[in-house]
């Protein structure tokens, strides 16, 4: 199995930032952490610690290693322009705005001439990202919350990814210890896809009132072996991040997936799930 970049920046220092930042710290990399200013870059660093402190106390670390040893390797910047130029990858993982991940590539490409350019999308256009920046260098490099815990990464090809770039990327995720499945550049590539139809049917069942949240959930993961039910995955994963990817669905794809009004209604008054306290369920 081949190694991980020597240096690897991450932009975006939120909960996805932090993780990916973490497993690529716990392989053995460097990693820069991009943020917009201090404050947000302060912020990126504590998820980090917060993140490998947690993995250190469940005895989760490689052997021999400590927090303090992984968080050493761990520097910041708040400019783009700033990563260094001998970066080899480069890990968005800012918000789901197609206009926004492409301006920050665009800042990285330049700044990082060698680096792959690898976005977190959960379901926006790999293809529609790479307008107007070096398309060979680009790639989806989807991963799952929490990274540190979840064994998948989804790798998104378009038409103008070299071999060479598909192999590098392939190889880096799996000595992270992940399982890597490739996808074709397409609406929410699998699993996204997949996951939301499920989630968004489970809503509607919730509208109508088939049955309750709990015993909908239950029923999956009984039934079913899922590891966590539709709806309380929904929660983890923000009610307004699966009411985004939906839209974008439903315009690409139809009307199947046109989010429930529970789903709207839930996120207009601020219930986004586990990070506001309440979504389907109360956390």
């Amino acid at each position: 199995m081949g190694g991980v970049p020597a240096t690897v920046a991450v932009i975006g220092g939120g909960t996805m930032g932090a993780g990916i930042a973490h497993v690529f710290l716990a392989a053995g990399s460097s990693v820069v952490l991009a943020e917009a200013d201090a404050q947000r870059a302060a912020q990126g660093v504590a998820n980090v610690t917060a993140s490998v402190t947690k993995a250190e106390e469940r005895g989760k670390l490689p052997e021999g290693t400590t927090a303090a040893d992984l968080l050493a390797n761990l520097s910041t910047v708040e400019r783009l322009g700033d990563l260094s130029p001998d970066t080899a990858l480069a890990v968005e993982a800012v918000p789901e705005d197609l206009a926004l991940k492409r301006a920050v590539f665009t800042e990285v490409a330049a700044a990082c001439p060698d680096a792959v350019l690898a976005s977190n999308t959960s379901s926006l256009s790999i293809t529609r990202l790479t307008e107007g920046l070096p398309a060979e260098r680009v790639i989806g490099m989807h991963f799952f919350n929490p990274v540190p815990v979840q064994a998948l990464v989804e790798l998104v090809h378009h038409a103008g990814l070299p071999e060479r770039v598909r192999a590098d990327v392939r190889g880096w995720a799996e000595a992270l210890g992940k399982t890597v499945i490739e996808v074709r550049d397409s609406p929410g590539f699998a699993t996204s896809r997949l996951g939301v139809a499920v989630g968004l049917e489970a809503i509607r069942m919730l509208e109508e009132g088939v049955a309750s949240a709990e015993d909908i959930d239950t029923g999956m993961r009984l039934g079913y072996a899922w590891p966590m039910g539709p709806l309380r995955l929904t929660d983890l994963v923000g009610l307004d991040v699966r009411l985004s990817i939906a839209e974008h669905l439903e315009r690409e794809l139809g009307p199947r997936f046109a989010p429930p009004e529970l789903l709207r209604a839930k996120v207009a008054r601020g219930e986004l799930g586990r990070k506001t306290g309440q979504g389907f369920f109360t956390w």
